[in-house]
Order: C-alpha cells, then structure tokens, then sequence
C-alpha cells in the first residue's frame, strides 16, 4: 500500500454508508491483495461479532442471580461449601438450570431430574466431554486419560483398551488375593485402634484403602516393601488437590498464560514421570508371559507392542495415573 489507511468499526451498530465510503477509498488508493485482505478480515470480524452476540443472547434467556460483579461474575455468592451455596440459588433462581458466571466463564447448574434427564441421556453426546483445564492438560500430557480426554475417536479407543484388556472378569478376579489382603490390613487398623481406645479416621482409612487397591492392580508384580505403594498414594493424594481444589485458571482462562498454576502443576507431573517411567522400564526389561500373571502396566505394554492400538508411552503414563 502507497500510505497507511486505519479503519475503526463499531460492531454495535455499524453505518453501511461509511463502510463503502471506505471501501471506496481502498479501492482508490490500495493493491487488489490488500483490498481482499480487508475483506476477509471485516468478514471474519463481522462473523465472531454475530455469532457472540448470538450465545450471550441464549445465555440471557437463562435464569440467573442479579447479583453479578464485574469481572468475578457470580463468584462471590459461592461459599466454602459450593454444593450448599448451589443448592440455595436454585432455590431462589432455577428450579431446573441456572446460569452462573463463574469469573469468565459461564457456567450451568443443573437441579432437577427432568433436566438431569435431558443432558446425561437424551443430549448426552453433546455434554460428553469435560470442561478445559489448564491443569488437567499438564497433569495427563494434554488430557489423553480416560477421564479427561474430550468425547472422539481417541476417547472411544483408550476407553476400550481400559474395558477389553483391564477391567475384565478374567483380570478383576485375578487380582482377588491383593484386594483380600488389603482388607485384612483395614480390619487389623481397626482392631489396634480398638484395643488402644482411640478414634478412627474412617474417611481417610476408606480413603487409603481404595487407593492402596489400585496400586496393587498397577502393581501387582513389585514387591509392597520397595515403597513403590506410597509413592504412588502420595501422587494420587496430589492429584485429587491440584484437580478437585479451586484453580483461577479455570475460572479466567486467559491467565494461563501468566503461569499461575502451571509451575506447581509442572513438579508434580515431574514427580510422576519419574515414578511412572522407572516402572515402565523394570516391567518391559522382565516381561511376563502368563495373562494371569500381568498387572496393570504389563498389559498395556503388551498392547502397545501388538499395535492393535496407538499408544504411546504418554497415554500409557495418562492412563495409570488416573487409578
């Protein structure tokens, strides 16, 4: 272009007359290349406009508290207790859904059996996948585990390595003698707690239980003594702070870039790689052979290597870590 040319438009309420005042103008004074740059650009401009305006129209339709602040939204009407302060404002704004802004994101609450009904059955596809997160995408290499990865093609796949080759009949009864073994260590707890007169903790004593079971699904073939069981408890302890607790990122996406959360998030996936790839590396040195002899890593290094599926030694880490 011979000289520099700025076009301002109100997107609100845009004047056609001078839009083609300053279409003519280009015309006059700018190459045929940057006039159908211009172009192209006013049209995507007006499209994200439209379609924006379109959603927050839907989104106004919905129910929703009048006690919205600039920037936090409706964040300030949730408590310590979320599912209290939830349960409360449906009360009061939407019996069936409502609509809270949840910082910069929208979010939808959802109460009654009808609409429960509604989007887990009759739009379930639609809803499938889960919300974003920043930290789910660090944690899980990009969200590639069971339950974090988005509803497609690689969900269906890795969903059906989990269910055909480790959640059959065959391997769940294999591994009877270590889920009998960890309730004998919960009921001998009890009893010293018993005899010793003092209380017990039952929700971090299930807690532990359930982890410790897994583990030794993951683990079935490593020695308990190695330390291998507590580290891993540690991690999942981890997991279930950093996911289940309150993360800005997910509720200001844009700040994912200042990397709010993603350093603290980066040393605990670190922690992992460490843990995850050293048993990956002592069960493909000593493979075994006999089906009823392989735990969880085992099997999923065997169908790795039958490239019945594309599995990465990513999406095998992905998958142990959510157990």
């Amino acid at each position: 272009m011979d000289s520099e040319h700025h076009i301002y438009i109100n997107c609100k309420k845009p004047c056609l007359f001078s839009i083609w005042q300053a279409m003519d103008h280009l015309h006059e004074h700018a190459s045929p290349q940057a006039l159908v740059l211009v172009v192209v650009l006013f049209l995507v401009a007006v499209h994200f406009a439209t379609s924006t305006s379109r959603a927050e129209m839907l989104l106004r339709k919905l129910p929703s508290p009048r006690l919205k602040l600039p920037i936090i939204g409706h964040l300030h009407l949730v408590g310590s207790l979320p599912h209290v302060s939830l349960r409360e404002l449906a009360r009061k704004h939407g019996p069936d859904v409502m609509l809270l802004r949840l910082g910069a994101v929208p979010t939808l609450i959802v109460s009654s059996p009808s609409a429960a009904k509604a989007i887990l059955r009759t739009h379930d596809h639609l809803f499938a996948s889960r919300p974003p997160s920043s930290a789910g995408e660090i944690l899980f290499s990009g969200s590639t585990n069971v339950a974090n990865a988005p509803y497609g093609d690689y969900w269906r796949e890795i969903r059906k390595i989990v269910t055909t080759h480790l959640l059959t009949t065959n391997k769940i009864r294999s591994n009877l003698a270590s889920r009998e073994q960890e309730v004998r260590l919960v009921l001998a707890e009890l009893r010293k707690a018993a005899a010793a007169g003092t209380a017990v903790d039952l929700s971090e004593l299930l807690s532990s239980f359930a982890h410790h079971v897994e583990i030794q699904t993951v683990l079935g073939r490593l020695p308990r003594e190695a330390g291998w069981s507590r580290q891993f408890h540690e991690l999942l302890e981890g997991n279930s702070k950093i996911l289940g607790g309150f993360n800005l990122d997910d509720c200001f996406p844009s700040l994912t870039r200042l990397d709010m959360v993603s350093a603290k998030v980066a040393k605990h996936k670190k922690r992992w790689d460490n843990l995850l790839d050293d048993l990956i590396d002592r069960h493909a040195r000593n493979p075994v052979e006999e089906d009823d002899d392989k735990d969880f890593i085992d099997v999923l290094l065997s169908v790795q290597v039958q490239q019945e599926y594309s599995l990465t030694r990513d999406n095998i880490k992905s998958v142990l870590m959510f157990y």
